[in-house]
């Protein structure tokens, strides 16, 4: 299916792995110059040279920046000062015991996940509104309804994630502008993959037993009994991206492979 995106300009944050790689492929796919963002040069540079290599119609470009710096996201402002999508990935988490969650580290999450999405929010759905154009997505987590309580300070600021998505939503009124938040399950990113590889790291097994190994003993209310793949979570947020998701407004869209046992 044709998505309608070609020539398409899109930043996607945390963009040198896991899901945001991920989705920076699918979009790029589809013929999305993607603005590939990591804190560290190289491995961005590493990325935007995968993807020119592997969609060569395409202008993928450099958008390295730590992006919980205000200073460093003014700069990347005045460096990429439009865009016609807009993908907040970039997240930290850690399965933590409540009783170690200092001060501290509850602000550093909420600026990690939470105030670096909304500053980026905040200046690319201005000029979205002004073209009467764009999407805006936000990656949360089944965490955000289903806390498991092994990592509190991690729930809460995706939980936050729904309600700025909804509340930013409502801006929108009446303009082809979408924001939405795609809630994926467990995601079989590069470093899940590696923490499963050292916990069956004596077992002459392949991957995919592993994988069914550990989701059997640790996620057993998974529906799919399998990580989810990242490239899977990138197809659905291409498809958000489309002009044929223009009725998703401020939508909480679960991938989460059956994780919630909940109607809603």
């Amino acid at each position: 299916m044709e998505m309608g995106l070609n020539n398409k300009t899109a930043l996607v944050t945390g963009s040198t792995k896991g899901i945001g790689k991920a989705i920076a492929k699918e979009l790029a796919k589809e013929g999305v110059n993607v603005l590939i963002n990591g804190r560290h040069y190289q491995e961005a540079e590493q990325t935007v040279k995968e993807i020119k290599s592997a969609f060569p119609a395409t202008s993928p470009q450099n958008a390295t920046a730590d992006l919980v710096d205000a200073l460093q996201r003014e700069a990347l402002f005045k460096k990429f000062p439009n865009v016609d999508i807009l993908i907040n990935n970039i997240g930290k988490y850690e399965i933590m015991q409540y009783a170690d969650v200092t001060d501290e580290i509850w602000e550093e999450y909420f600026r990690t996940n939470v105030l670096a999405a909304n500053g980026l929010s905040k200046y690319y759905l201005t000029k979205m509104l002004e073209n009467n154009d764009g999407r805006i997505i936000f990656i949360a987590s089944e965490e955000a309804v289903m806390p498991s309580g092994q990592m509190p300070q991690y729930c809460m600021t995706k939980s936050m994630l729904l309600s700025l998505s909804k509340s930013l939503s409502k801006l929108t009124k009446g303009t082809e502008v979408t924001i939405n938040t795609i809630m994926p399950g467990p995601t079989l990113s590069e470093n899940v993959q590696q923490i499963i590889e050292d916990i069956y790291n004596n077992e002459k097994m392949p991957f995919s037993e592993k994988e069914r190994q550990f989701m059997i003993n640790n996620l057993p209310q998974s529906e799919i009994q399998r990580f989810i793949k990242p490239l899977e979570i990138g197809r659905l947020a291409t498809f958000l991206c489309s002009p044929y998701a223009s009725a998703f407004k401020g939508s909480p869209i679960r991938m989460d492979g059956g994780m919630v046992p909940t109607i809603y």
